[in-house]
């Protein structure tokens, strides 16, 4: 079943009700074995253009993942991408600063983990936590050694809103196309999966008090959701808002994303042009004749 991409990307300009926007649809898949099949396809597909993405040598591409706990990021990282060369793959996950990360500048701890070129960056968490987790709690944004009077300033979060698009549009300039993910789970079925994580031992790992705590913000954080990826959907990093109370839906619809960025980017093919030919037929002379 083709999967039209479009109807998950938020519009650029636009604000954002996530109540208008679907944690489940139809899935694009049959079966457990059609789901299977159409993932590997998927799969496959991405592995051939990241061999050629790494050959050719001139773009990057980072892609974001945001979303509450239980949404399926980690699940969706480790499906989407198991078939990638590791050589030219990154995951990066961002988690609390460090003492010598909050000494710099909001972006600065993502900027060292950029993918260079001919790679593919993953960002598990990123920078947009600094306009979600330090908006619901601003304890957070007292902690980071800011000066007094942007404490005190009501735009913060439109400055640093500003910011993002202008860093992004920077990167889209030079090369790195970002693909910006959020799962967006409802409220009940991250219950269903905390209390699965809580009867099975295997998932407990998975677990904490905290995780609870958090949900009492949850209204907090769909504002803060929404008001971030109103501002911060670009032409040149647009937001995918992804329905993922169906995690196997989620996993075809980001795969099948990822391949239409890939396919966007002009890199013709591994297929050398005629000078290369004569090169190589030149040295495959050489060395039959050792």
């Amino acid at each position: 079943m083709k999967i039209d991409i479009d109807k998950f990307t938020v519009p650029v300009g636009k604000k954002v009700n996530l109540k208008h926007w679907p944690t489940r649809v139809k899935p694009f898949y049959g079966s457990e074995e059609d789901y299977q099949d159409s993932l590997h396809e998927h799969v496959r597909k991405l592995s051939a253009l990241q061999e050629l993405l790494f050959a050719h040598n001139r773009y990057a591409v980072l892609l974001i993942f945001q979303a509450m706990d239980a949404a399926g990021k980690d699940s969706a990282i480790k499906h989407v991408m198991t078939g990638i060369n590791p050589q030219g793959c990154e995951v990066s996950s961002f988690k609390q600063p460090s003492a010598a990360e909050l000494e710099h500048d909001f972006l600065w701890r993502t900027t060292c983990r950029l993918p260079e070129r001919g790679h593919i960056g993953i960002f598990n968490r990123s920078y947009y936590e600094e306009v979600l987790v330090a908006r619901v709690h601003p304890e957070i944004l007292r902690a980071q050694l800011l000066p007094e009077e942007l404490l005190e300033d009501k735009d913060i979060w439109k400055h640093r809103f500003q910011a993002i698009v202008n860093f992004e549009k920077m990167l889209h300039r030079n090369g790195t196309r970002v693909v910006k993910f959020f799962l967006h789970i409802s409220k009940g079925e991250q219950k269903r999966r905390f209390l699965r994580r809580i009867d099975e031992p295997e998932k407990n790992w998975k677990f904490s008090i905290a995780d609870i705590q958090e949900r009492k913000f949850w209204k907090h954080y769909m504002k803060a959701y929404e008001q971030c990826l109103s501002a911060t959907s670009t032409e040149e990093a647009p937001w995918h808002a992804i329905p993922s109370d169906d995690k196997p839906n989620g996993r075809l619809i980001i795969s099948e994303t990822v391949l239409r960025v890939l396919k966007s980017l002009k890199m013709g093919t591994l297929e050398p042009d005629e000078g290369r030919r004569r090169e190589l037929l030149k040295i495959r002379r050489l060395l039959v004749k050792e």
